[in-house]
């Protein structure tokens, strides 16, 4: 039976540049975490990096074309997994307590501890770093306005709630314990927080009613 050469073709494996494969991909983003937490973002070596992820220099550079890109390439994807977990409650202060408590998980990660304050260090010194961060912050932002859409449907929020001021208060009280005190919250501490989130976003609503 002679073979159909059209689907020799499909099967052959493309010939020139190499095909990037996710797996090494998601290898070296670990990796690339990895030697910045160990190193901070100011010393860290692509070549390190590649050691750590069992890989060539020569792989990094078939995916990104700079030690910036591969940043970008890195924080966005992985970045945003962590960057605002999924919440399913009933009521408000359930809803804010899940999320504090899924929020934690992430936090007391010691590699995230210890990239997040250096990731906000190299904002402040480079205009390049600081579009990355707020590209990513933004798209937690928006992710957290499903919440607050949720709470106003149900009735739990005003419509005129300042919104951008809620998204901050949402998670920076755990954000600065956790990552600028570097203190782990028992959860009968994340309930009391969650009920003062829940007074201060009732407080914002009623302070935008009453202008």
């Amino acid at each position: 039976m002679k073979r159909n050469r059209s689907d020799e073709k499909t099967r052959r494996a493309p010939s020139g540049a190499a095909v990037p494969r996710p797996e090494l991909t998601e290898a070296l983003y670990r990796a690339f975490f990895e030697e910045w937490a160990d190193r901070g973002f100011g010393a860290l070596s692509l070549e390190r990096v590649a050691a750590r992820a069992g890989a060539g220099k020569a792989a990094i550079y078939r995916r990104f074309p700079s030690r910036l890109a591969f940043a970008e390439a890195a924080i966005s994807t992985l970045g945003l997994r962590i960057a605002l977990p999924e919440v399913e409650g009933t009521t408000l202060q359930e809803d804010i307590l899940n999320l504090l408590v899924q929020t934690r998980v992430v936090l007391r990660h010691p590699m995230v501890r210890r990239i997040l304050p250096d990731l906000h260090a190299e904002a402040a010194r480079s205009t390049e770093m600081r579009v990355i961060n707020d590209r990513v912050a933004q798209a937690r932002r928006e992710r957290a306005e499903v919440l607050l859409d949720r709470w106003v449907c149900r009735g739990e929020l005003p419509e005129g709630l300042d919104r951008d001021l809620a998204l901050d208060l949402l998670v920076a009280p755990l954000y600065w314990r956790m990552v600028v005190r570097g203190v782990t919250p028992t959860f009968a501490e994340l309930e009391t927080q969650s009920r003062a989130i829940m007074a201060g976003l009732s407080a914002l609503g009623m302070t935008t009613t009453s202008q």
